[in-house]
């Protein structure tokens, strides 16, 4: 083989479809779109179009509610964190928390923490630090010897209202020394 005969393996490199430029290309006339006018045309606002009448995506009723304040979870089941310790996926030293549980690839997602579930049958004793537990994985959990660290979160109109006290106290004791 010579320098001269280095070619790229055949279909490797495609060139690029040159949209309508005349019959002979095999993409010319209406170049690929199929019919003339606004349908031919770039932004088309025709797709949910029905002539004026009340479209069907507007005719149906609306079903369902959409909590924008609901927590989003990444949820797993005790049993998979066994299968998962098992097979060598995760280890036992340490805590278990979000970060060991997604290097594993038991979660993903889950930008509130993650909630341990009592599927599947837990042998090994663990330490957890999770967001949440149902009941029944946490009795799993205490029955094997391990831990559960689960943060108390504060909701946010109970630290309003404690800053809110701290503020007003700490006027009160301000007015009450100009005073004296």
């Amino acid at each position: 083989m010579k320098l001269n005969e280095l070619r790229d393996n055949q279909g490797a490199r495609k060139s690029k479809i040159r949209v309508g430029r005349g019959i002979g290309s095999g993409k010319g006339k209406t170049g690929g779109r199929g019919q003339k006018g606004q349908k031919s045309r770039e932004g088309v606002s025709i797709a949910g179009f029905e002539g004026g009448q009340m479209p069907l995506h507007m005719r149906l009723p609306k079903r369902g509610f959409n909590n924008i304040f609901a927590k989003d979870y990444a949820e797993v089941n005790t049993g998979a964190i066994q299968k998962a310790i098992d097979a060598g996926k995760l280890s036992t030293d340490g805590t278990i928390d979000q970060a060991a549980l997604k290097a594993a690839g038991l979660v993903r997602g889950g930008k509130d923490g993650v909630r341990l579930l009592a599927k599947g049958e837990l042998t090994t004793k663990l330490a957890f630090h999770v967001a949440g537990a149902s009941a029944g994985a946490r009795a799993q959990v205490e029955k094997t010897g391990g831990s559960l660290d689960i943060p108390t979160i504060v909701p946010a109109a109970e630290k309003a209202a404690a800053k809110k006290g701290v503020q007003y106290k700490a006027r009160q004791e301000k007015k009450a020394s100009f005073k004296a």
